[in-house]
């Protein structure tokens, strides 16, 4: 019960990208039939990308997968902002409201590491300065620009609020990225609201001159599980990752207006695939698997989200029955809070029952402490858990399970079954 950390091939995946392989092996540049079957594979997985969250086929560019597109979306924003306002800074006596700053992007706490890392790697190569985000009324001071501001979520709701989005907000603000689930949690985070107030916002800072500030989202765990739209949202830039939704792990990027509304700059320069945008010859199985993986999500996906939904409650239920509700913490569900219908965070409050402890002991549950990514960061709490408010003998004792498509009531007995066998046992130890 580890689908967040990654998800199986659907067989309808496994043949497209076979038959891919099998009948496609040309260059999708040629022009003889091989590489024309595998350009028209190409072209019919970005439509089926596009549709699967409302956009064009023209603004879908393919990555190898989040980590790449979180990063692209990073560096194609602070690169625009020193080409178009690096002038500012270079006058004899600077004036204007950019003078001498740096670009300022703004996140929050519980981002993923490919969101999180590559803004501190700015920090590293003096390229911004990064702080934690404070009450307005405390602000910060330190003499310099601050250039990347990580909002905390609400230890109420576990989400990021949106007056804190628009508090962090200054002149030299360009970029605002917050996923759109968690994790860990599965909260979804508030990305229709953020972005309603960004575009109000961005008329008044047209005016003054000031940049427009664009909002990414890494849509990473909501694909498959839940309908995502990016006119709903109103986004400028998506995340998408395959093995997240049954794919294989290649990923893409949804750009709104690719090139004209919304800049793009490569980091890898050579071919000139995929417009220049992100040169390299196209990985045609990859892709073809990533298209038929979309497609049943547009399909299906109504249903995938309801079983994933009935089998998790479910989970809930016979886990508050058997350990009793004072002893279970779920740490994913806060009030009036929408979350991911397939994530369970809880924990089983005990001296001897951390997470990695308990997971340990399990003979059948194949699960996890947290995101995958951490999973060297010992008994160590969840930052994620903590930044939530969840306290730390709590977070401590935390298990992240995440139910699939396949995943049945009959697998919550066996998995509840095996979880009560192995805190007997620790606890027999004790």
């Amino acid at each position: 019960m580890d689908y967040n950390a990654t998800t199986p091939l659907e067989p309808e995946v496994i043949q497209a990208m076979t038959e891919a392989m099998r009948e496609a092996w040309g260059n999708p540049s040629s022009p003889y039939p091989a590489g024309r079957k595998a350009k028209d594979i190409i072209d019919t997985a970005r439509e089926n990308i596009a549709k699967m969250i409302g956009g064009k086929p023209q603004d879908i560019i393919f990555t190898s997968g989040g980590t790449e597109s979180n990063n692209l979306v990073i560096h194609s924003v602070v690169k625009h902002f020193h080409l178009t306002h690096a002038s500012e800074g270079t006058r004899a006596e600077p004036s204007g409201p950019l003078a001498g700053a740096v670009p300022h992007l703004i996140t929050c706490t519980v981002e993923h590491d490919s969101i999180r890392l590559p803004l501190e790697h700015l920090l590293e190569e003096q390229v911004a300065v990064a702080k934690t985000w404070k009450q307005p009324k405390c602000p910060l001071i330190d003499g310099r620009k601050q250039a990347v501001t990580f909002v905390p979520v609400s230890k109420v709701n576990g989400q990021v609020e949106v007056e804190d989005i628009l508090a962090a907000v200054r002149p030299a603000t360009c970029l605002v990225t917050i996923m759109l689930a968690n994790n860990e949690t599965g909260v979804i985070m508030p990305i229709s609201e953020i972005s309603q107030r960004i575009k109000a916002l961005n008329q008044k800072r047209a005016a003054s001159g000031l940049p427009v500030i664009l909002l990414h989202t890494d849509a990473a765990q909501a694909l498959g599980k839940q309908r995502v739209d990016v006119e709903d949202l109103g986004v400028d830039l998506l995340t998408i990752v395959g093995h997240k939704f049954y794919g294989p792990r290649i990923g893409a990027l949804y750009i709104r207006g690719l090139g004209e509304l919304t800049p793009l700059y490569p980091m890898l320069f050579g071919g000139g695939q995929e417009r220049n945008f992100r040169p390299g010859t196209e990985n045609t199985p990859m892709i073809a698997g990533l298209g038929k993986a979309a497609e049943l999500v547009t399909k299906n996906c109504e249903a995938y989200e309801a079983h994933m939904r009935d089998v998790r409650d479910y989970l809930e239920e016979r886990l508050e029955a058997e350990f009793d509700k004072q002893r279970i913490h779920l740490n994913s569900r806060f009030p009036g809070t929408e979350r991911l219908p397939n994530t369970c965070n809880f924990s089983i409050r005990g001296p001897q029952l951390q997470g990695r402890l308990v997971l340990a002991q399990c003979r059948t549950l194949l699960a996890s402490v947290g995101a995958a990514c951490h999973s060297d960061h010992a008994d160590r709490p969840s930052p994620v858990l903590l930044s939530c408010g969840i306290p730390f003998d709590v977070a401590r004792n935390a298990l992240r399970l995440s139910v699939g498509r396949s995943t049945t009531r009959a697998d919550v007995d066996v998995v509840v079954r095996d979880l009560k066998q192995a805190v007997a046992r620790l606890e027999g130890q004790a």
